[in-house]
C-alpha cells in the first residue's frame, strides 16, 4: 500500500428559526443565499448537506469543515435562521410533508410515507480513498465490528418529538427503519455487491443504487469507502476525530487484506446489538466488546481501538492529534450527555437548540438563570413528615420542604418522571444489576443478593471536594508514618503521644509488619468514612486500611444510574470515573521497583465482593487470582498455570483467611506471602498487619498522629471519641452510657455498635458490664446526627441518614509517596428509622456527583 489515503466529510445540518428554535422548512431561501456544490439541499426541506473538499490531512480537514460552518451561518442569520448540527433538533413538525422538490424525493415519499415524514434526522458520512470497488468491498467488511464505537462518538440526538428519547442516538434509531440500514452485506467483490444493489432494486425495496443505506459501503459514485452509521456532531473535532479514526481503520483493513489475514470473526446480529448499545448508551454507559462477548466501559474500548490503530495513524502523522481528540472527547462525554445538561438548567429544550446553535459554530453557549422548581415537588409530599425535632441536615431539601439550589436541576427532573416513571426506572436497574451480576452476599450459605442502589445520586459539590481531599490526604499521611513508626522505633509509643497499651493490645497488629522494608508503602488504598454534622462540617467516622471496598460498587453505581436514567445530567457536569482504574492500577505498581504485573488476589466467589474484585481486575487490566492459583517460590510469586511473575497483589482477602489458604501445591499460602513481602519479592497491598492504625481505639488518637508527624493543623476532625482503656474516660463514659454510642475496637459491618440513646434499661445494663469487665475492648462516641438525604422508597422519596465513603490511593515516589483522592466515592444509606448504613445491617447505596 502506498500514498496516503485522502478523506472527504458530508455533514448535514437542521435548519432552525432562531425565534422559535423549531426546524424551518427553508432550505430553498437558505441555498439561494449559497453557491457551488459544497452546498445541497436533502430530502427534507429543514436540512441542509455541506461537502468538504478532498483533504490529505486532519488539519486541513478541520479548517474546510469550520468554513463551510461559518458560510452556513452567514448566510441563515439575515434570514432569522441558524444550523444545527446533531442527530435530532429537540423542536421539529414531525408531520410536515415539506420535502425537497424532485423526482426522486417525491417517489420515495409516496413508497415510504411516514419513515419519510419523520426523516428529521442528521447524519455525518466520511470518505476515505480506496485503490478500487473490489478493495472497498473487502475493507467493508473488515471494518464493520468497529462501527459502534464510532457512533457512540458521535452520539447527539437524545431529544425526539420535544421529549427525551432515552437514547444518546435516537437518530440511528429513525435511520434503521430503512429497509437497507445496519450492517453490511457479506460479498466478496464488487460485481457481487453491484449484483445485490440490482436485486433490491428489482424486488422494489430501493429505486437506485444511493438507496442502499447500509453502515458502511463502498461509494455509489466515488472511489471510496463511505461511513454512514455517525450522527451530525456538534463539535467540529469530534468530525475530526471520527475520521481520524475511520481513515486509520480503512488503512488497517488493506494491510490485513494484503498480508492475507482472515475476516475479523463476527455475526451480524452481535453488530446491530453492539449499535444499539452504543445508540442507547453514547459515551455515559458501557459498549459491547464483541471479543467476548461483554460489556466495557467507553474509555476501555476506545482506549484499546487507540491501541490497535496507533501504527496506522502515525503512519498518517494523526497519531498525537487523534489521542489528544480521543482524551478531550471522553472528558467532555457525548453530545447527548451535554445536551441533556442544558436541558436541566431550566428545563426547557430551547436551551437546548441554544447550547447546539453555539457548539455547531464552536462557541461556548450563553446560560439562562436556572428555573425554580416546585416549592414541595409530589415525591417531597410528606418527606420530614412530623420530625420537626429531627436535627440532622437534609443535603437536598430544607426544612420547609423546599428543594435547595444545587439540586434544582435533579428534582425538574425528577418531578417529570413521577413516582410511576422511577417505578420503571428501579425495575429497569434491577435488570440491569441481574444482567452484569451486581450482587453481594452477606454471610456464609446466604444467596447472593442485589447490591442496593438509590436512583436518586447525591451531589457533592466542587468546593466541598476540594476541602474534603485536602483533608484526607494529610490523614493517608499521618496514618501510614504512624504504620511505619509502630513496626519499626515506635518514637510516638516513646515520646508518650500514644499509649503503649493502644498499639500492643491491638487486636489486629500483626508481625508481618515488623518485617517490611523501611519505605514499604502499607497503605495503597484507604477506605475512609464521613458524615456530614452540619452543612459545613464534615467528620471523620472511621478508617479502613485492611481490605476497604467499595470502589468497584461506586464505579458500577455511576454507569447503572446513567444507563436507566439518562436525562439526570447536571448543568456544570460531572466528574467523570474514567481514570479512576488507571490510576489504581499505577498506585499498585509504584510499589514495586520492577515493570512486573500486578493481579488482584481474592478468596473466590464465596467472598462477599467477588463481584467487585472481578470488576476492578477488568477495569485495571490485570488479572485475578486466588490462593489456589499463586506458588511462592525463592523469585517471588508466580501465577502457577503460566509461570509468570507476580509483583505486587492487591490484596482483597482477610489476613485470617490469607494465614489459612492454601496454594496451587497444596501448602499454605500466608506465612510464604508474608516471606515473600518481606524479601521484597512481590508487594502485598495493602500490607499485613495494617488493622493496628485502624480500630476504633486508634482512631482516637489520629489528630494526635497529625501534629506529630506532620507538624500541621488537623484539616478533618473525628467524631468526638472516649477510649475506655483510660480509666478516667471510661467512668465518664459509664455515667452517661445513655446519651453515647459504645463500640467494640474489633467490630466491623456496624456489628455490636449500641447507640445509647435509643436502647432499654436492660441493654444498658448488660453493656455497662461489658464495658466493665474489658474497657480496652470498648471506645464511645457523642452521638452524631447523620444527614440525610432524599432516598426512593417505590412510592415517593424518603428521608434516610448517609454516610460518604471516600478513597485514597498512595503512590511510591522517587521523593517519598504521593497521595491522591480519586472521585469514586461511595455513598452508603442507611435503612429507614436507622443510622447503620452498612449492607450488611440492611443499608444500601448512591451515586455519589462530585460537580465540576
Amino acid at each position: 500500500m502506498t500514498g496516503l489515503p485522502r478523506i472527504g466529510v458530508e455533514e448535514e445540518f437542521h435548519v432552525v428559526d432562531l425565534e422559535t428554535r423549531c426546524s424551518a422548512p427553508q432550505v430553498d431561501a437558505l441555498l439561494e443565499r449559497l453557491d457551488g456544490p459544497e452546498f445541497v439541499p436533502e430530502l427534507q426541506r429543514s436540512a441542509v448537506e455541506t461537502n468538504s473538499p478532498v483533504c490529505t490531512g486532519l488539519d486541513e480537514l478541520r479548517e474546510h469543515l469550520r468554513r463551510l460552518r461559518a458560510r452556513l451561518e452567514g448566510a441563515a442569520e439575515p434570514l432569522g435562521l441558524g444550523v444545527v448540527a446533531a442527530g435530532t433538533v429537540p423542536l421539529a413538525d414531525l408531520c410536515s410533508d415539506a420535502i425537497s422538490a424532485g423526482a426522486r424525493y417525491e417517489k420515495m415519499q409516496h413508497e415510504y410515507q411516514l419513515l419519510v415524514r419523520e426523516q428529521h434526522i442528521c447524519g455525518d458520512q466520511v470518505h476515505v480513498e480506496v485503490p478500487d470497488r473490489d478493495v472497498a468491498v473487502q475493507v467493508v467488511r473488515r471494518v464493520a465490528p468497529y462501527l459502534p464505537i464510532l457512533l457512540a462518538i458521535s452520539a447527539s440526538s437524545p431529544y425526539w418529538r420535544g421529549n427525551d428519547s432515552g437514547y444518546a442516538s435516537f437518530r440511528s434509531m429513525v435511520w434503521s427503519r430503512w429497509p437497507t440500514a445496519g450492517p453490511p452485506a457479506s460479498v466478496e467483490t464488487a460485481a457481487d455487491y453491484d449484483a445485490m444493489v440490482a436485486d433490491l432494486i428489482a424486488s422494489g425495496t430501493i429505486s437506485d443504487p444511493g438507496m442502499v443505506y447500509f453502515d458502511i459501503r463502498p461509494s455509489a459514485h466515488l472511489p471510496t469507502v463511505e461511513l454512514r452509521v455517525c450522527d451530525a456532531c456538534p463539535h467540529v473535532d469530534d468530525v475530526v476525530f471520527v475520521a481520524g479514526l475511520f481513515r486509520a481503520l480503512v488503512t488497517k483493513a488493506r494491510v490485513d487484506l494484503d498480508a492475507g489475514l482472515p475476516l475479523p470473526g463476527y455475526r451480524n446480529e452481535l453488530v446491530r446489538a453492539a449499535s444499539w448499545r452504543a445508540a442507547r448508551s453514547g459515551l455515559e454507559g458501557d459498549l459491547v466488546d464483541l471479543i467476548g462477548p461483554a460489556l466495557v466501559s467507553p474509555p476501555l474500548l476506545v482506549g484499546q481501538l487507540m491501541g490497535q490503530l496507533r501504527p496506522q495513524l502515525e503512519e498518517h502523522g494523526d497519531w498525537e492529534q487523534v489521542l489528544e481528540l480521543s482524551q478531550a472527547a471522553l472528558a467532555r462525554g457525548s453530545s447527548a450527555a451535554q445536551q441533556r445538561r442544558a436541558f436541566g438548567r431550566r428545563g426547557e429544550l430551547t436551551d437546548v437548540v441554544d447550547a447546539l446553535l453555539a457548539h455547531t459554530q464552536g462557541r461556548a453557549p450563553r446560560h439562562e438563570p436556572a428555573a425554580t422548581v416546585p416549592a414541595t415537588p409530589d415525591l417531597l409530599v410528606g418527606y420530614h413528615g412530623g420530625d420537626p425535632e429531627n436535627a440532622a441536615v437534609d443535603e437536598a431539601v430544607s426544612g420547609g420542604g423546599t428543594v435547595l439550589p444545587q439540586y434544582g436541576w435533579m428534582f425538574r427532573a425528577l418531578d417529570r418522571l413521577g413516582a410511576r416513571g422511577m417505578v420503571a426506572a428501579e425495575s429497569a436497574l434491577h435488570t440491569e444489576q441481574r444482567a452484569r451480576g451486581v450482587t453481594f452476599r452477606v454471610g456464609d450459605g446466604e444467596d447472593d443478593r442485589l447490591f442496593p442502589l438509590d436512583l436518586v445520586p447525591r451531589i457533592v459539590t466542587a468546593e466541598d471536594w476540594a476541602g474534603l481531599s485536602a483533608g484526607l490526604v494529610q490523614r493517608v499521611r499521618a496514618l501510614e508514618a504512624f504504620l511505619r513508626d509502630v513496626y519499626g522505633e515506635r518514637a510516638i509509643v516513646a515520646d508518650g503521644v500514644v499509649p503503649a497499651r493502644v498499639v500492643d493490645d491491638a487486636p489486629a497488629r500483626n508481625p508481618a509488619g515488623e518485617r517490611l522494608a523501611p519505605d514499604a508503602v502499607r497503605i495503597a488504598v484507604a477506605g475512609i468514612d464521613l458524615v456530614r454534622h452540619r452543612a459545613d462540617r464534615w467528620l471523620v467516622l472511621e478508617d479502613n486500611l485492611r481490605v476497604p471496598s467499595g470502589i468497584g460498587y461506586a464505579l458500577m453505581s455511576r454507569r447503572l444510574i446513567r444507563s436507566v436514567m439518562p436525562d439526570l445530567e447536571p448543568p456544570t457536569g460531572v466528574v467523570g470515573l474514567e481514570r479512576v482504574p488507571g490510576q489504581l492500577r499505577a498506585a499498585l505498581l509504584s510499589a514495586v521497583a520492577d515493570d512486573g504485573e500486578v493481579a488482584v488476589l481474592s478468596a473466590g466467589p464465596a467472598d462477599s465482593a467477588f463481584f467487585e474484585h472481578r470488576l476492578l481486575a477488568e477495569r485495571m487490566g490485570v488479572p485475578l487470582v486466588t490462593p489456589a492459583d499463586l506458588r511462592v517460590t525463592a523469585d517471588g510469586v508466580q501465577v502457577a498455570d503460566s509461570g509468570g511473575r507476580l509483583s505486587a497483589l492487591y490484596r482483597r482477602i482477610d489476613e485470617e483467611v490469607l494465614r489459612d489458604a492454601v496454594d496451587a501445591d497444596g501448602r499454605t499460602l500466608g506465612p510464604g506471602l508474608a516471606d515473600a513481602a518481606a524479601a521484597g519479592t512481590v508487594a502485598l497491598l495493602n500490607a499485613l498487619g495494617n488493622g493496628v492504625a485502624d480500630d476504633k481505639l486508634v482512631y482516637a488518637y489520629v489528630a494526635q498522629m497529625i501534629r506529630y508527624y506532620l507538624g500541621e493543623k488537623v484539616l478533618l476532625d473525628n467524631v468526638p471519641t472516649y477510649p475506655c482503656v483510660d480509666p478516667e474516660r471510661c467512668a465518664e463514659v459509664l455515667d452517661r452510657l445513655d446519651q453515647l454510642v459504645l463500640k467494640p475496637v474489633d467490630g466491623f459491618g456496624g456489628r455490636g455498635i449500641v447507640i445509647g440513646p435509643q436502647a432499654s434499661r436492660a441493654e444498658l445494663a448488660e453493656l455497662a458490664d461489658a464495658v466493665r469487665a474489658d474497657p480496652a475492648r470498648w471506645v464511645a462516641q457523642d452521638p452524631v446526627m447523620l444527614s440525610t438525604h432524599p432516598t426512593f422508597s417505590g412510592r415517593r422519596l424518603e428521608r434516610r441518614a448517609v454516610d460518604l465513603r471516600a478513597f485514597v490511593l498512595q503512590s511510591r515516589t522517587a521523593d517519598g509517596a504521593a497521595v491522591e483522592v480519586p472521585p469514586a466515592a461511595l455513598t452508603r444509606v442507611a435503612p429507614a428509622g436507622s443510622m447503620i448504613v452498612n449492607s450488611s445491617q440492611g443499608g444500601g447505596a448512591k451515586d455519589t456527583w462530585v460537580l465540576r
